[in-house]
């Protein structure tokens, strides 16, 4: 995988490391790594990627740090963050961007589910009546 985006954060307590979360964002899938003695990865490919959000605290701001979450139409991870992290508005773009093009090369797109239960049945009467 050609990696785009790589960034590792390390959280720190009394000067010892207590969790590490390394993000790696390339052309086709978005990878969460995080742990110190089990790791746990995440994946999601780009083109199941519906929507992306920046959010930006306060303290985030203050130190040009921010958390993109992408909302996903995967079942186990429908929701990726990336928390923290460095760049984050050209991150955001960037993630926007890949998702389409990666959608329009797999020629997918992002439909809404339509429950019909609430629809009455219709018969041929009630079509021709319409037009």
């Amino acid at each position: 995988m050609e990696v785009v985006f790589k960034e590792k954060k390390r959280t720190k307590l009394f000067g010892l490391p207590l969790c590490f979360v390394t993000y790696r964002i390339g052309p086709d899938k978005i990878n969460i790594q995080s742990g110190f003695l089990s790791i746990v990865e995440d994946d999601a490919y780009m083109y199941k990627v519906q929507d992306v959000r920046l959010t930006r605290s306060f303290l985030e701001r203050v130190f040009g740090l921010g958390t993109v979450t992408c909302y996903t139409g995967d079942k186990t991870h429908p929701e990726l963050k990336l928390m923290h992290i460095r760049k984050s508005s050209s991150i955001k773009e960037y993630l926007m961007e890949a998702s389409e093009e990666a959608r329009r090369k797999r020629r997918t797109m992002h439909t809404l589910d339509i429950d019909g239960e609430d629809l009455e049945d219709m018969n041929e009467d009630d079509m021709e009546d319409r037009n």
